[in-house]
């Protein structure tokens, strides 16, 4: 049977330790894997290769030797506990090995955990897995995790109870990273937070993030509020080349003009606005956001800001427009104003 969605989901984290078994594939290796080592570790506990209740095979190993799944299904283990036969890399070649195990597969023996790259529709390992009533097959794709996906993976690092604002940078951090450097961050920040019963503020998330990504999107910011399309144009094929999302630029952006609004429509003027920021400004960049604010004005950042909410709704529509082009025409469009200023 095939799962996608939020079924898939909360099945990567709750398998059925009836099941026969699972296919995970994809093109991603990092996302099957970290989706792989999640369902075993559900279904045989962080014991369970200590105890030998892990059989670990590859896809070469069965073309070798096809008997080897049914082999390892049949196993009795040592310990008691439920097992798993785990093979990596398997293709399509190695259809007729799995075929043969499902078939000889009864009540008791240990599940089939199975992963490998890309399939077609056609495939003939999927169709073995999706054909049959007790197994599944789920595909991962290169799409951001869901915010049930995240909110499951700070559950698990003891990160509950997440203010609304700093969710929406965790979210911006999904897009922006890759699965793995995600949770390794989630973890680096649950380890800062340790401890600490406070709500997680934004300026926590920052401290944990990759600085690479922080530091490529101000730079793309800078450019867009100092009026230099020319350099954004070149910055832009930088930024969509190393993978960061439309939504990632448009949420940073957004949040960065909020902030030059805030400053600028202060009583007390822009440095009293920057002085108000919380978390606090120093340094370099407290120069820069009062330069920028100063040089924008409030009435023409209200302007900027209903540009990018505009482009911010256009990529959460149904819009079928290319994503990055949207985000860029929006930027461009304000480096082309801010030029005039």
């Amino acid at each position: 049977m095939k799962l996608a969605g939020i079924a898939a989901t909360r099945y990567f984290g709750k398998p059925d330790p009836a099941r026969l078994g699972l296919l995970i594939y994809g093109a991603d290796a990092m996302r099957v894997a970290l989706r792989r080592q999640e369902v075993i570790a559900a279904l045989i506990g962080p014991e369970g290769e200590a105890e030998m209740r892990l059989t670990r095979l590859s896809g070469a190993d069965l073309r070798k030797d096809a008997s080897q799944v049914i082999d390892g299904i049949k196993e009795i283990g040592f310990f008691p506990g439920p097992r798993v036969v785990f093979v990596e890399e398997a293709t399509d070649t190695t259809a007729p090995a799995f075929d043969a195990a499902v078939k000889a597969w009864t009540h008791g023996d240990a599940q089939i955990i199975v992963t490998a790259g890309a399939l077609t529709a056609k495939s003939a390992l999927r169709k073995i897995f999706e054909n049959h009533p007790n197994a599944y097959a789920i595909g991962i794709y290169d799409d951001p995790p869901s915010r049930e996906e995240i909110e499951e993976i700070l559950k698990k690092a003891g990160l509950r109870a997440i203010p609304n604002e700093t969710m929406t940078d965790v979210l911006a951090l999904s897009k922006a990273l890759d699965p793995g450097d995600f949770r390794q961050t989630i973890e680096k920040i649950a380890l800062y937070k340790h401890g600490d019963m406070s709500p997680l503020t934004p300026a926590e998330v920052a401290l944990s993030a990759p600085s690479t990504v922080e530091a490529e999107i101000d730079e793309v910011l800078e450019l867009v509020a100092d009026g230099r399309p020319l350099d954004l144009a070149r910055m832009m094929r930088r930024i969509e080349g190393q993978g960061v999302q439309p939504v990632t630029l448009a949420i940073m952006a957004t949040r960065h003009f909020r902030t030059l609004h805030m400053a600028a429509s202060d009583p007390g003027g822009v440095g009293a606005g920057i002085g108000k920021l919380r978390p606090p400004v120093f340094g370099p960049r407290r120069d820069v956001l009062q330069r920028q604010a100063s040089r924008w004005g409030m009435m023409r950042l209200e302007e900027a800001l209903k540009v990018l909410i505009e482009a911010d709704l256009t990529l959460r529509s149904a819009s079928k427009a290319p994503q990055m082009a949207v985000i860029e025409r929006a930027l461009m469009r304000l480096a082309s104003l801010a030029a005039k200023l």
